[in-house]
């Protein structure tokens, strides 16, 4: 059964949208999208062997993707004094600092990024939706937030 499993998810994406990563806003729920397709690049071209350079060019491309929906959720929480605003954006900065890293390691040589890297971000990503986003959905709902 593993195998069969396993050859099955070979073909698939990454990471796929499920209705249940829903926030219940409109813009935020785009953006969640947007990163799922690019960490499934990500994977896509690190599976087709492609290049260092080509596997830098697109977590570039994710990091300014991700920072701009940061500023995206971090600005409706001011505007709305959601009130556990500090810790998501504790989260948010720890996300940042790692692929700054990532971001200087392959920069300096020093190594390259691998498959776990894709996997770490699907991780994070479907986590964050599921523990920490999901929570402030009904909150901005509430304030008209849709």
């Amino acid at each position: 059964h593993e195998v069969v499993a396993q050859k099955e998810e070979e073909d698939m994406p990454l990471i796929q949208w499920e209705n249940r990563f829903s926030v219940g806003i409109r813009k935020l729920d785009q953006q969640h999208k947007g990163l799922v397709g690019m960490i499934n690049e990500l994977h896509d071209a690190m599976k087709a062997g492609k290049g260092q350079e080509v596997v830098s060019e697109i977590v570039q491309r994710l990091a300014a993707y991700a920072k701009n929906h940061f500023s995206s959720e971090e600005e409706l929480f001011d505007l709305h004094g959601y009130p556990e605003a500090a810790r998501h954006r504790q989260e948010h900065a720890l996300l940042v600092e790692k692929v700054a890293q990532w971001q200087r390691d392959l920069q300096v040589g020093r190594k390259g990024i691998t498959i776990e890297v894709a996997h770490f971000l699907r991780n994070w990503l479907t986590n964050h939706i599921l523990e920490s986003d999901k929570r402030y959905g009904p909150f901005l709902n509430a304030k008209g937030v849709q």
